[in-house]
Parts: structure tokens; sequence; C-alpha cells
């Protein structure tokens, strides 16, 4: 498996993440926690075949679950948002 498939793990399609690449083509992806942005550029491009002119990252904080009497935690992750120049698409989101 080649380094862009560890850095990026998944698309990440929410109602607000559809929104968002519907008005201002941003794609969310689900990113391995130690990538960096110039590592989340060229895997994306390397990926999709697209032309990257953004990339913000962000950390999701871990929540807290309950089961009943047992108590757990869902892990932390990191979020990717990347903006795509004007006339490029990636087909994952629009498909």
């Amino acid at each position: 498996m080649s380094d862009a498939h560890r850095t990026i793990v998944a698309p990440v399609v929410t109602e607000k993440s559809s929104a968002a690449y519907g008005a201002r083509k941003e794609y969310a992806f689900r990113v391995h926690p130690h990538a960096s942005k110039p590592q989340i550029r060229s895997a994306i491009e390397a990926l999709f075949q697209v032309t990257v002119t953004d990339v913000r990252t962000l950390t999701v904080r871990a929540k807290r679950r309950t089961y009943g009497r047992y108590e757990g935690r869902r892990p932390s992750w990191k979020k990717a948002i990347v903006t795509l120049k004007e006339g490029d698409a990636i087909q994952v989101f629009e498909g």
C-alpha cells in the first residue's frame, strides 16, 4: 500500500461536509494523526489527480460514551479540509 493511502484514511461524508463541497468546493477527509499539511496535499493530488489550493486541519476530540453501566471513550482523530482549484472535482463526493 502506498504512502498516499496511509495518509488519507477515508472521506468524511456528512450533511455539513456535503454543503461545504457543494458551495465552496471544500472536501473533508479523515487523515493519519501525524500527517502534515504538505503530506496531505501531495497525497490528495496523487490519489485524485486534482490541484489542491488550501489545506486546513483540525483534531476532533475524543467523546465519552456510556453503555448501561459501562463507560468508555471514542478515540480522537484528525480531519483535513481541502480546497481544490476551480473546475476540479473528486468523484467520491460527487457520485
